[in-house]
């Protein structure tokens, strides 16, 4: 029996739209099929940007092999290596102004770092000696978040917030892969969708969630493609490719900023090192595809392109490793110095006002500090 052939089909008229349906076509929603770049396509370069660009990735280059050094020598815990990435994350600190909030990962030490924060202090929580070891409302960078995807949903509270009280305040949340597989990731993106809070979503896709690739992760065409079911924008970049990376950033931070809404952005990177020093790469991926990447290396790409353009000369090569070497010696002196921690310092940044709880628990370790002490 046909359609036509059913009883009242002739009567029958498709349903109206219903009310909440705010958009027909997601054409506009939908990233481009290949990742945008701006490196090799003879866009115009600001010599400015590009030499702060270059300084802060060689900078970030020197500050992971540093870091990566202290856990070989007992100084740090844990160290989760941002190498290969440093595109993706002095482009995020760089998009921001002074009064925006940036919310990281704890893979990005070297975005709070290029954001101002001091090297010193972006190590502490690995070191294990505070939970944060910086001031967040000083810095406006939220606390290095080792759950995956918990400070998504903080983000756009924050954004939201600051909408409502009429602050111009745009978040930056940055994310893995692997934290796009989290509730926590699915439900910022629908509170940020639906509230059109001003926050801007940057996932670096580096490939893997620690051992596990991409495509066990999703079946998606890319992670940028995800933003139409919440009703964002979503864009595809090189995360390689620091210009173009900076230039997206910039321009859905301006989008949100103006009231335009969220924007969800992929990177597409990769992560040279292992995903922490505990973590041996080799039993999961071969040496082959790693070799691959380093032939696209964000500070080799940026700087074969500043110096062929003569933006970049070998003295500002010099300069720029030199002030990183620097930031380096500076580095190991501070965490080769024996830290003086004061246990009491455990109650004092947990609420404004400590409240009856707090200030019971701090007297019994007192009395027994006191204790100890005679």
């Amino acid at each position: 029996m046909t359609v036509q052939e059913l009883p009242g089909a002739a009567a029958y008229r498709p349903a109206p739209p219903p009310a909440w349906r705010r958009r027909t076509d997601p054409a506009p929603l939908l990233p481009d099929p290949e990742p945008f770049r701006v490196l090799g396509t003879g866009a115009e370069l600001d010599r400015a940007l590009m030499l702060k660009l270059y300084a802060e990735l060689v900078r970030g280059r020197r500050y992971n092999a540093q870091a990566t050094a202290l856990t070989k020598q007992g100084r740090l815990a844990v160290y989760p290596s941002s190498t290969g990435q440093e595109a993706c994350e002095v482009a995020a600190a760089l998009a921001l102004e002074e009064r925006d909030w940036l919310f990281p990962s704890y893979r990005d030490t070297l975005a709070a770092v290029a954001r101002g924060l001091d090297p010193m202090q972006a190590l502490t929580l690995l070191r294990g000696d505070w939970h944060t070891g910086y001031d967040p409302r000083e810095h406006r960078i939220a606390p290095l978040c080792t759950p995956l995807a918990t400070q998504l949903p903080h983000a756009v509270g924050l954004a939201h917030a600051a909408r409502l009280k009429g602050d111009d305040v745009v978040a930056l949340a940055l994310v893995g892969d692997g934290g796009t597989s989290e509730g926590d990731f699915h439900e910022a993106l629908n509170f940020a969708a639906v509230w059109q809070a001003p926050v801007v979503f940057l996932v670096q896709n580096n490939g893997f969630a620690i051992s596990v690739p991409l495509a066990k992760q999703t079946a998606a065409p890319s992670l940028a493609h995800k933003a139409v079911g919440y009703g964002m924008p979503g864009r595809l970049v090189d995360g390689n490719d620091a210009p173009a990376v900076h230039q997206v950033l910039s321009e859905a931070v301006a989008r949100a900023r103006r009231g335009g809404g969220p924007t969800l952005i992929e990177a597409v990177t990769y992560r040279m090192e292992a995903h922490t020093n505990a973590d041996d790469a080799t039993r999961y991926r071969g040496s082959a595809e790693v070799d691959a990447w380093r032939e696209h290396d964000p500070i080799r790409i940026l700087e074969g392109e500043l110096t062929a353009r003569g933006i970049l000369d070998e003295d500002g090569i010099r300069a720029a490793a030199e002030a990183a070497e620097a930031m380096a010696a500076a580095l190991r002196e501070q965490m080769n110095a024996e830290p003086v921690l004061d246990p009491m310092d455990l109650f004092t940044e947990v609420y404004a006002e400590q409240n009856g709880q707090l200030r019971e628990q701090a007297a019994q370790l007192r009395a027994e500090l006191e204790a100890e002490a005679r």
